[in-house]
C-alpha cells in the first residue's frame, strides 16, 4: 500500500510484543468521539499517525496479520467513513481509517477483561467537537419568575463495549437501562419544577468517574444511575435502591454487586494508569456527609414508589462502595430496576408499558423528595404545602427536623413550642422549608 501526504507521528505504545492476529473490529459512535476497538491475539507494539488530503488515521502493528476483511458499518461509523488494511514489510499490518475530518486520536492497549481478550482502543475526537463538559453545561438551572428548576442527572448504566448483565433471553442490560432512562427523562421534563439531563444518550461507553463528573458539570441536584442486576440464582428478582457506603456494604449481596459494577471501566475500556482514584480524598471530604444523607432521603422515596410497580428485592435502602456514586457534592442514588437474570424480570424489562411504570415511579419518588427538601428559590419551595407530622414514640424535634429538612427552631416557631418536649400522638405543623 502507498500513502501520500504529510504525516504526524502521535503515539507509540506496547511492550512484550507477541504478534499474532487482529481478530475483529468494533466501532462505537458517541456525541463526543468515535471509538474503534481492534481485538488482538496478544499484546503488540504499534504506531499511530494521521495523514491529510484526504484525512486518514494509520495504525501500524508489528508482526501481526489478519484474516479476511474487518467488519465495518458506515451507518454506525461516526467520524470513520471506511476501513482498509494491508501488509507492510512482509510481516507487519497496516490498518487505515478514512475520516470525515481532522481528529485528535487517543489510544491504549487493554489486557483481557470480561468476555474480551487483548484490545487496542482508539478514540477519535473531532478537532472542533464540544467537550462533554461544554455539552453538559448547556443544561443550566433555568428560572421562571425567580424560581429555578431542580436538575436531575440520569445515568443509563454500561454502554458500548460494556453490555452489562445479559438475560437468559439475550437482553443486554445496557439497552434496558437506556430505554428506561429515556422514559424517565421524558417523565421528569413533563413535571413542574425539574428538568433532566442524560449522561449517556446512545450506545457508547462512558467511564465511571466521568459519569458523575458530567452530573457535577450540569450542576445537578440529584444523580440517578439506572441498572438491571444479575445473580447466579435465576429465581432472584425485584428492584433495589442503593447509596454510597463510606465503610462496608450493608450486605454481602450489595458488596458483590458493587464489585461487579465497578469493573465497568475494565470491560468498557479505560486507560487505568492515570492514578486518579478519588476515593480517599472524596470520602474524607466532610462536605460529602450532607450529600450522603440527602441521597438516602431520595433513595427512600424512590424505593417506596417502586413498591407500587412490582416486587422489591429489598425493602430498605442498601449501601455499598459504588464508584459511580462517589461524587463529593451531588447526592447520588443507584437504582436496580430488576434482575435481568430472572426470566420474569427480563420479560417485564422488555415491555414498554412496564418500563413506563418504572420510570413514572422513579420520577414520583424524586418529586416527593424535592417537595420536602428543595431549597428556597426553587419552584418546589414556592409550591410546597405545609405538612403535618404525627409524633411517634422515639421521635424528637431533632429527628423530625432532619426528616423534613427544617431547623429545630423553625419547628418550635411553627408549633408555638417553648421547649423540646413532645408527646406521642401530638400533631406538629411542618414549616414550608428552610
Amino acid at each position: 500500500m502507498r500513502f501520500l501526504g504529510p504525516a504526524l507521528v502521535l503515539l507509540m505504545l506496547g511492550a512484550n510484543a507477541f504478534g499474532g492476529e487482529v481478530q475483529n473490529l468494533r466501532v462505537w459512535a458517541g456525541p463526543d468521539s468515535t471509538r474503534a476497538v481492534l481485538d488482538l491475539e496478544g499484546r503488540v507494539e504499534y504506531r499511530l499517525f494521521t495523514l491529510a488530503n484526504p484525512t486518514r488515521l494509520v495504525v501500524d502493528i508489528d508482526s501481526t496479520s489478519i484474516r479476511g476483511e474487518l467488519p465495518f458499518n458506515p451507518e454506525r461509523g461516526g467520524v470513520i467513513t471506511g476501513v482498509r488494511h494491508g501488509i507492510r514489510n512482509g510481516v507487519d499490518l497496516r490498518v487505515v481509517f478514512d475520516l470525515q475530518g481532522s481528529v485528535k486520536p487517543q489510544s491504549f492497549l487493554l489486557d483481557p477483561a470480561g468476555e474480551y481478550g487483548h484490545r487496542l482502543v482508539i478514540d477519535l475526537i473531532p478537532e472542533n467537537a464540544q467537550t462533554p463538559a461544554e455539552r453538559v453545561r448547556e443544561v443550566t438551572r433555568s428560572a421562571r419568575n425567580g424560581q429555578r428548576e431542580m436538575i436531575v442527572a440520569i445515568d443509563p448504566g454500561h454502554g458500548g463495549e460494556d453490555p452489562g448483565a445479559v438475560g437468559p433471553g439475550g437482553t443486554f442490560e445496557k439497552e434496558v437501562t437506556l430505554a428506561i432512562a429515556r422514559e424517565l427523562e421524558r417523565r421528569i421534563n413533563e413535571m413542574s419544577g425539574m428538568r433532566a439531563v442524560l449522561i449517556r444518550t446512545g450506545d457508547y461507553f462512558v467511564p465511571l468517574q466521568e459519569r458523575y463528573d458530567r452530573a457535577r458539570q450540569a450542576q445537578a441536584d440529584l444523580f440517578l444511575s439506572i441498572h438491571a442486576d444479575a445473580f447466579r440464582d435465576f429465581r432472584v428478582r425485584g428492584s433495589s435502591v442503593y447509596v454510597l457506603s463510606r465503610s462496608g456494604a450493608s450486605s454481602e449481596a450489595a458488596r458483590l454487586l458493587a464489585k461487579r459494577e465497578n469493573q465497568s471501566d475494565l470491560i468498557g475500556g479505560v486507560r487505568l494508569d492515570r492514578g486518579d482514584d478519588m476515593l480517599s480524598s472524596v470520602l474524607l471530604d466532610l462536605s460529602q456527609s450532607a450529600a450522603l444523607e440527602y441521597s438516602n432521603n431520595a433513595a427512600e422515596k424512590i424505593l417506596e414508589q417502586l413498591g407500587a410497580v412490582g416486587r422489591r428485592h429489598r425493602s430498605r435502602v442498601e449501601r455499598a462502595n459504588f464508584v459511580v456514586l462517589r461524587s463529593p457534592d451531588v447526592p447520588s442514588v443507584l437504582i436496580e430496576v430488576g434482575f435481568i437474570s430472572n426470566p420474569q424480570d427480563e420479560q417485564n424489562l422488555n415491555n414498554a408499558e412496564h418500563r413506563r411504570r418504572v420510570a413514572s415511579a422513579i420520577a414520583s419518588g424524586v418529586n416527593d423528595h424535592f417537595m420536602r427538601t428543595a431549597p428556597q428559590g426553587t419552584w418546589f419551595a414556592a409550591n410546597r404545602t405545609r405538612d403535618r407530622h404525627v409524633v411517634e414514640r422515639g421521635d424528637t424535634l431533632g429527628v423530625i427536623a432532619r426528616r423534613y429538612q427544617v431547623s429545630v427552631n423553625q419547628l418550635r416557631e411553627a408549633n408555638n413550642l417553648n421547649g423540646d418536649v413532645i408527646h406521642p400522638g401530638a400533631v406538629l405543623v411542618i414549616p414550608a422549608g428552610s
